[in-house]
């Protein structure tokens, strides 16, 4: 059939729909399946509630703050003095680096490294930065080529240092206002605006204290803050983050100060368990950084919470960002999410909520003061996220979702011993690792017993999600697959040496027999029965279903057969 290739294109071919059409479709739908429409209403730890759809209705002015550059840097972070490593990550295409080592050691690992081409970012210590300013005094580099920051808090002996940085070498900048602590202790994104907003705004009033004018203080300051997986909330966080900075610009009476931002992938996001996936969040998190405007992007390598990066995992780190700049071109548009319903939106409602938090914050006395308050706003959140975690509502992959019990360990040399900050260090992924790490330290792994009713299509939904349940908490889970009657299923259980048993089947399946198997398993010598869904004729001691409790079921079953102790429970 040949086909009419001449025909005009014409684009409003289709007549528009409003939204109130599109409503009353998904209405319809819903009421086939007995929910409401708030139920596709997400709401975040902040409280800003993200509609299924956004349309013209919903439009904001894009905010014209994004910078004009091209690209990112590409900034890795290295904790031990390793030339070599160094050197690899230079070659391989890192544009500037982030060095939290020993002072004594910066001489030695930077020699050879050309300091008007690579930038360094130094992690605070006065000691670093003292040595580093004796190093671009003593390096062949022209006083005004010289970029990085000393990475210091402007109190104390830092204000000596930041002085003499300011007078010899005007483009370093000095000062880091760093968001992640907030972030890593559970933080919510506009917490962490907010209090870093607090934060900078202390550093600026001490710096202002120490002799230096307004814009000369604003010039000292970078951020650096949390890129996450959640792609859309990572670009609207930095987006509003540039907007907040303006304002109090605005105020401070400094009129071209546009901040400059350091994203960094999460740390709270990255698993120990089937880490390769953490390869698939960093990729996110970077894109994301990159598309919400970051002037310098550092990628985790995937190995980063289990010990010291090796070769191979720096290689994916840097690749990654090289792959996006260089193959994918996301560096070459200027804040390509500005217009989005969406984005605007989420950054309108994320900035409005940070500055509330900062101005609560202000109200307590600033930052020095309200230290107590902002690590107690951070613990509710962080309690309300693990609430979340345990029942997985926020899934985890490879670890509360899809693990994999076959993984083999990746070993590797331990970190360097960070110290101690006021805030926790918190992983999502921690609670349901330890009880893999728990069930790895048995001289046998223990077992729940999947017990199947009827033929594989009958019982395969809901099995498979009873193995993925707990095999989350490290739990091998044998079956007894197809089965007639409950005696079959009694005999498999029997064979299998397990102590707790699961029903799965179809709602047809447990009327017809869940009472008889149920009872055939106890005389087979189950010491405790779970039924997989909500409702049964049978008795049995407790239920498994999508947003049940499942951290507290997993633990409660190895508390069950005497594996692991908790305060206040007994078997």
């Amino acid at each position: 059939m040949e086909l009419a290739l001449t025909a005009e294109f014409r684009p409003n071919e289709f007549p528009s729909a409003s939204r109130e059409q599109w409503r009353e479709l998904v209405d319809a739908v819903l009421r086939k399946t007995g929910a409401s429409f708030d139920s596709l209403v997400t709401k975040t730890y902040d409280g800003i509630e993200l509609q299924p759809l956004y349309t013209l209705d919903d439009a904001l002015e894009p905010y014209a703050l994004a910078p004009v550059k091209q690209g990112w840097d590409i900034r890795q972070r290295h904790a031990v003095p390793d030339p070599v490593a160094l050197m690899n990550d230079l070659e391989g295409g890192v544009t500037s680096l982030w060095l939290a080592v020993p002072a004594a050691s910066l001489e030695g690992l930077l020699d050879g490294v050309y300091l008007d081409l690579a930038p360094i970012v130094l992690d605070g210590s006065v000691e670093a930065a003292s040595a580093m300013l004796r190093i671009y005094d003593q390096a062949p580099v022209l006083a005004d080529e010289v970029r990085g920051n000393l990475g210091l808090a402007p109190f104390g002996p830092a204000l000596d240092v930041i002085r003499q940085a300011r007078s010899t070498f005007p483009g370093l900048r000095t000062v880091v206002v760093d968001a992640l602590p907030f972030h890593d202790a559970g933080g919510s994104d506009s917490e962490e605006l907010g209090a870093s907003l607090a934060l900078a705004v202390s550093y600026l009033r001490a710096l202002t204290g120490a002799g230096f004018s307004a814009a000369e203080a604003f010039a000292q300051l970078e951020f650096r803050f949390a890129a996450t997986a959640d792609q859309f909330m990572t670009i609207a966080k930095l987006r509003a983050a540039r907007r907040l900075w303006a304002r109090v610009a605005e105020v401070s009476g400094v009129s071209d100060s546009v901040q400059v931002q350091h994203a960094v992938t999460s740390s709270a996001m990255m698993t120990r368990r089937d880490p390769w996936v953490n390869m698939l969040r960093t990729t996110i998190a970077t894109l994301a950084a990159g598309l919400g405007g970051a002037d310098a992007v550092t990628v985790q390598p995937f190995d980063a919470a289990i010990g010291l990066p090796d070769e191979f995992a720096r290689r994916i780190a840097r690749n990654t960002q090289n792959l996006l700049l260089e193959e994918s071109h996301l560096g070459e548009v200027i804040d390509p999410a500005a217009g989005s319903w969406y984005v605007e939106q989420l950054t309108d409602s994320l900035a409005v909520s940070a500055w509330a938090w900062f101005q609560e914050i202000e109200r307590a006395g600033g930052f020095a003061e309200a230290r107590s308050l902002v690590a107690s706003r951070i613990a509710s959140t962080w309690a309300a996220r693990s609430a979340r975690l345990a029942d997985r509502s926020d899934p985890i992959t490879g670890v509360s979702e899809f693990p994999n019990l076959g993984e083999k360990p990746v070993v590797r040399e331990p970190m360097p011993v960070a110290p101690e900050g006021e805030l926790p260090r918190v992983r999502y992924a921690q609670a349901f690792e330890e009880l893999r790490d728990l069930a790895d330290a048995q001289p046998e792994r223990p077992q729940v017993f999947l017990a199947t009713l009827g033929p594989v299509a009958a019982h395969t939904a809901r099995a498979t999600f009873a193995a993925n349940l707990f095999n989350a908490g490290g739990f091998a889970t044998p079956n007894a697959g197809p089965t007639r009657t409950a005696a079959d299923v009694a005999q498999k259980f029997k064979e299998s040496g397990a102590k707790v048993a699961v029903l799965c089947g179809s709602d047809t399946s447990y009327a017809d027999q869940a009472v008889q198997t149920v009872e055939a398993l106890r005389q087979a010598g189950a010491e405790r029965v779970l039924l997989a869904g909500k409702k049964t004729d049978a008795t049995v001691d407790g239920f498994v279903y999508t947003g049940c409790p499942a951290l507290e079921i997993l633990t409660d079953t190895y508390v069950f057969l005497a594996i692991k102790e908790v305060k206040g429970v007994e078997r």
